[in-house]
């Protein structure tokens, strides 16, 4: 339903709409509400809330002509619808108007406020000069099915330590799958954060979704984890992106905190004659952060190995980077199984490539061993057979 006052909204984007759903919901506790001038200079100056570390000002400063309108002339009191394309999806009561400057925001974010860097890009771009806070109310709240999901599963086994991965899984290859098994051997329960990106560069939510489902329920103990979706906007990036991580999983109810050696924002730097990394700089969250070694292929061990347990040079071993590997799915090409289990991989190429594979019955039944009684095979039964064929090694 469009708002009936439109010289009284402000119109934000889903990206917007979606930090302050986890907000409203109590995810980034111990700050609750949108930070005013005097916290948001606080935080710029320490990094943190209330003695808690918190990387950034959590304000609402959208951007466009009609806002900057409505935001300078807006007064403590005044109230104001919130707009999401034409649906009125809540509303704020104004408690302070400020002036804000974007790019001491994005450096604040990412560490940098260069326009090339592509978060820098899209971030300025929805940044206006002034600043709202005050209480405001939504209409809708995505948050409550998820909690309540994690609770439910936490429940059904009486798991007292919960374990919470960030996960893109784009795609999910064979090191994800060892970072959650890995995960599993040393906690009661994983909850797997599936992001949720706002762009379209990637594979779909759907798919990944789909295929992380499929490997938990076919490869996985039944019970023990939990795939929610976690929408990955503009407070996940940059450079302190740990620190959310962290705040939002204990605020989910996890108790720990399971990242990769790659996960943004843990470069290591030299402190007081010690490594360091933002892990140590964390304060007041009361959740343990572990960091999983990289996993590789080694073509001498003959499996995944740890780079700090495999005794061969990296010119023996195969990296896991997704990039790369979903750049071979897009050209239509099947992974090699020692990167993704086949029947992911069939998964996601059919997801791709929907009926490409013509007269699929003849190619079936002229290259694979068969039983001899004839059944309809499926684009993903073709893959899978066709995968089992490249492994056959007598003749290589």
């Amino acid at each position: 339903m469009a708002s009936s006052r439109k010289n009284n909204a402000l119109h934000i984007d889903p990206e917007a709409l979606s930090a302050l759903s986890i907000l409203k919901a109590g995810l980034l506790s111990p700050v609750t509400g949108l930070m005013n001038a005097a916290q948001t200079d606080n935080v710029m100056r320490t990094g943190q809330y209330n003695g808690t570390s918190f990387p950034f000002p959590f304000i609402l400063a959208p951007a466009g002509s009609t806002n900057e309108k409505v935001l300078s002339g807006a007064q403590p009191g005044d109230i104001l619808d919130l707009v999401v394309g034409r649906e009125h999806i809540g509303a704020i009561t104004v408690s302070e108007i400020f002036p804000i400057d974007p790019k001491e925001r994005v450096r604040q974010i990412y560490g940098t406020d260069d326009p090339s860097h592509p978060g820098v890009k899209a971030t300025m771009a929805r940044l206006g000069r002034f600043a709202v806070s005050g209480d405001f109310t939504l209409k809708h709240d995505p948050i409550a099915p998820i909690k309540t999901a994690i609770n439910d599963a936490k429940e059904r086994i009486g798991a007292k330590h919960t374990t919470a991965i960030m996960m893109a899984a784009n795609p999910l290859h064979r090191a994800h799958e060892r970072l959650i098994r890995q995960t599993l051997d040393n906690t009661d329960m994983v909850v797997i954060f599936l992001l949720k990106p706002y762009n379209n560069a990637d594979l779909s939510y759907d798919i990944r979704a789909e295929v992380l489902d499929y490997f938990t329920e076919h490869f996985l103990p039944q019970n023990r984890v939990v795939t929610v979706p976690l929408e990955h906007s503009y407070i996940f990036a940059g450079y302190n992106e740990v620190i959310i991580d962290a705040i939002v999983a204990k605020n989910f109810g996890c108790d720990r905190l399971m990242i990769g050696q790659n996960h943004a924002g843990v470069g290591m730097y030299y402190d007081r004659n010690s490594n360091q990394s933002v892990i140590d700089r964390i304060k007041g969250i009361d959740i343990e952060i572990s960091i999983a070694r990289e996993y590789v292929y080694c073509n001498e061990c003959k499996t995944l190995v740890s780079t700090k347990t495999c005794p061969h040079g990296s010119h023996h071993h195969i990296s896991y980077h997704a990039d790369s590997i979903l750049d071979l799915i897009k050209t239509g090409l099947l992974p090699p199984a020692v990167l993704m289990r086949k029947e992911i991989s069939a998964m996601v190429l059919c997801r791709l490539f929907p009926g490409r594979i013509k007269n699929i019955e003849k190619l079936y039944y002229d290259i694979m061993p068969v039983n001899g009684l004839l059944e309809e095979q499926t684009d993903r039964d073709f893959y899978i057979k066709l995968m089992e064929l490249y492994q056959t090694t007598s003749l290589t």
